[in-house]
């Protein structure tokens, strides 16, 4: 019996085969074989009455010629052949805790409450989020103690990693001790010799509660704020200096965390400006930015722009008595992180407590700060800004093209395994031939030459095409960077921010209630490359030693509004730039 030429569709491909309708399916499919590449067992081909057997008698099949046949699977790569891992398997069950802790999707350890600490846990987890602080507190060695000094205390042992009780002498050796720790466990940790050297440089978190009983509940911005100021002292880096060969000691704070004021500061009275005073510039560093909430406070934008312009009272020389003076700052420097803190608390003096304003105000997952910075500065951010977003919607419309198209081809897919074919789409291709045959003729009987059909490009050529026009973007984009800001490492280049972590506060006053932390899931890291894959957009719910994973949606519903939880310090970082080469960050 002759053979019969059908067509083989795979992947996207047409092959020609011929089909021995005398032999069985097990021919047919090393025919294929040994055009894909897909090893038989491997192969799915889809016939009248579901898949073709090894021992289907083809002549059954009833093909015919120009029947196409479709066909699903890829090839093993391996061969077929077993073979021995090249690193020993080993199972969650035979590692180390330490082992088990670094695992991809491990759940991260949770902090043990000490009586009333659930401030300090907080934020402590939410620092924790900063991969440059981790890197930069492993490296960290407390300098030796000063001559004249004892040197044999057992603080001194925080020199050497070791994380006794007396390492609580250095607060920055001891945090650095805690992280590995944590790094290392699955479990609730107690933080207790972290905790005794916060106590020990701030005995203001030493104080006992109004009971008589443990220690009194703290608020989670000061032990923030203190925990930063110590870390802006001892932590430093050494990076190298322009036109010098010694390295230059700056503090990490001050290059990931601290921004900058340019400040005018001016007479309220039109007496003082008539008399001769002039408005005074300055330059401030600032390590937060301040949130200020009253009844016309909506959103984290109408908090910062209020917080920006203050009232001093303060000594005029020229009306020789005190005057109120406006105060307004713009910012000069952004920095890669930056911390924004929602004053939500008040002396309540008839309650002698800090009470709470339970207004609610919303923030957004990426916060925009151009408007909020020098002309100077602006000038600078908003070419990069703009063209992130360019590239952004590039990104989108080539994502929504590709779930088109899939979606289409998976539909063809479908239609063509069970014999439908659609009847409108053939009618408008029949119909569009017809008019372009008419044009043609037409054409030549006016003398024209007629013109060949069009050579349309493939979905492949085009997925090409527009990636190229997007890592083209990216370069351009890398190019905008202004260079004075490209040599700042620890700067945001583009004004935009994406939100990390949240610390909140559920209750009345900064002195009662609870505090939780959110950080945001960072993607799996690759042991080879060093790099992380992409994120999956849930986050870490800290809750003391209590971890579990929410959804973005949770992050949401923190803006206050009533006693639940509401976000208090909201932590944000620059988000990633492309490098020259046009590659992500």
């Amino acid at each position: 019996m002759a053979t019969i030429p059908v067509i083989v569709k795979h992947q996207g491909k047409k092959y020609d085969v011929e089909l021995d309708p005398t032999s069985l399916g097990e021919v047919f499919k090393f025919q294929l074989y040994s055009l894909t590449g897909v090893e038989p067992d491997r192969q799915k081909i889809l016939v009248k009455g579901g898949q073709l057997k090894d021992d289907t008698d083809l002549s059954k099949l009833g093909a015919k010629p120009g029947q196409t046949f479709m066909m699903m699977g890829t090839p093993s790569g391996g061969g077929g052949e077993l073979q021995r891992p090249k690193e020993a398997v080993k199972f969650v069950e035979d590692m180390t805790e330490a082992e088990a802790a670094k695992q991809v999707g491990a759940i991260p350890a949770g902090l043990q409450n000490l009586g009333n600490t659930c401030y300090l846990n907080s934020t402590l987890q939410t620092l924790r989020a900063v991969p440059e602080l981790q890197q930069e507190l492993a490296k960290y060695t407390p300098a030796p103690p000063a001559a004249g000094t004892s040197g044999t205390s057992l603080g001194d042992l925080s020199m050497f990693g070791l994380s006794g009780l007396g390492a609580s002498a250095d607060l920055t050796a001891s945090l650095r001790d805690l992280y590995k720790q944590m790094g290392e466990t699955q479990d609730g940790f107690p933080p207790l010799v972290f905790l005794n050297a916060l106590r020990t440089a701030f005995p203001q978190f030493a104080q006992k509660s109004k009971s008589g009983h443990g220690y009194a509940q703290q608020d989670a911005e000061e032990a923030w704020s203190q925990i930063v100021s110590q870390l802006r002292q001892k932590l430093k880096l050494k990076e190298p200096s322009e036109g010098s060969t010694e390295a230059k000691e700056i503090s990490f704070v001050d290059k990931y965390f601290a921004g900058g004021f340019s400040s005018i500061t001016e007479c309220d009275e039109q007496a003082a400006r008539d008399g001769g005073e002039e408005a005074v510039k300055s330059d401030d560093v600032f390590l937060k930015l301040d949130c200020h909430i009253s009844a016309t406070t909506n959103h984290l934008r109408d908090g910062i722009l209020a917080g920006l312009e203050e009232k001093i009272e303060k000594n005029s020389s020229v009306l020789n008595r005190d005057a109120i003076y406006t105060k307004k700052s713009k910012i000069s420097r952004l920095p890669k992180y930056l911390t924004v803190h929602f004053v939500r608390f008040f002396w309540k003096r008839e309650a002698q407590k800090k009470a709470k304003i339970m207004r609610k105000v919303t923030f957004p997952d990426e916060l925009d700060v151009v408007e909020f910075c020098t002309d100077e500065l602006r000038k600078m951010l908003v070419p990069v800004r703009d063209k992130i977003r360019e590239v952004r919607k590039d990104e989108e419309d080539v994502e929504r093209a590709r779930k088109r198209q899939k979606r289409i081809h998976d539909k063809q897919v479908a239609d063509e395994a069970v014999g439908i074919v659609d009847s409108v789409s053939e009618s408008q291709k029949a119909d569009e031939k017809k008019a372009e045959d008419k044009k043609k003729e037409a054409k030549a009987a006016d003398g024209d030459t007629a013109m060949d059909d069009v050579v349309y490009k493939t979905d492949a050529e085009i997925d090409v095409e527009r990636a190229a026009a997007i890592l083209a973007a990216k370069k351009e984009l890398h190019a905008l960077i202004d260079p004075d800001l490209e040599k700042d490492e620890g700067a945001n280049k583009s004004g935009l921010y994406e939100l990390r972590g949240v610390v909140t506060h559920q209750g009345a006053s900064a002195d009662s209630g609870h505090y939780t932390a959110y950080v945001k899931k960072v993607g799996p890291l690759d042991p080879k490359t060093g790099k992380r894959g992409e994120e999956d957009g849930k986050w870490w719910w800290f809750n003391d030693d209590k971890v579990s994973e929410v959804d973005a949606d949770k992050i949401t519903t923190l803006s206050g509004g009533g006693e639940s939880h509401s976000a208090l310090i909201l932590l944000y970082k620059a988000i990633p730039l492309p490098s020259a080469e046009g590659l992500a960050e």
